[in-house]
């Protein structure tokens, strides 16, 4: 059995939806556009594995879709990234998407009884079902856990990232945005 890491940090889900960047000339960069970049990605967070086929891919292209249309619905009632306002799954079919992928864990409870109590999931799945589990949980456990609520898409000119808010008034997944931002705005007065 295998025990499957606990994703409320974000860090799993971020990366999995980070996958769809600025590619800093005002298009988009998709990290996922062919199998190579989905396997780069693979070897980055899930070492060891080979190499994924076609039909395999796809549907972590897939499970990535169903994460981002998720992400678009947790931001609500603030906007969503630029991405999905113009495609986006509905929510049912990212809902049971992401369900599947986890159900296919067939997830099992594990208590940790010591100086505290911790529950855990395992599994005995392995390969493409550990895999698009994995991701679907980590992307469940995010939307559903503490840092859920401080999570918003960036909206500086031609970002289409989500991040979580350091602070209340934080609008920028990171300085740069910030800039962009404040540079076009200026920009727009003086027109």
């Amino acid at each position: 059995m295998r025990r499957l890491r606990d994703g409320a940090d974000g860090i799993t889900a971020l990366a999995l939806v980070g996958t769809v960047a600025h590619d800093g000339e005002g298009g988009v960069a998709d990290r996922f556009e062919d199998d190579a970049g989905v396997d780069a990605w693979l070897t980055e967070h899930f070492p060891g594995l080979p190499p994924r086929t076609a039909q395999e891919c796809e549907r972590l292209r897939a499970i990535r879709f169903a994460a981002r249309s998720a992400f678009a619905a947790a931001v609500a009632p603030h906007p969503a990234s630029r991405v999905e306002r113009q495609r986006r799954m509905s929510d049912e079919e990212a809902a049971r998407r992401l369900a599947d992928a986890v159900n296919d864990l067939e997830p099992r409870v594990v208590i940790d009884i010591d100086d505290a109590v911790r529950r855990g999931l395992e599994t005995a799945a392995e390969g493409q079902v550990l895999v698009e589990g994995a991701l679907a949980l980590a992307v469940t456990d995010f939307l559903t856990g503490p840092l859920a609520p401080r999570l918003r898409s960036c909206q500086a000119p031609r970002c289409v990232r989500y991040f979580v808010q350091d602070h209340g008034r934080q609008q920028w997944c990171k300085a740069s945005c910030g800039n962009r931002a404040r540079v076009a705005r200026h920009a727009q007065r003086h027109r």
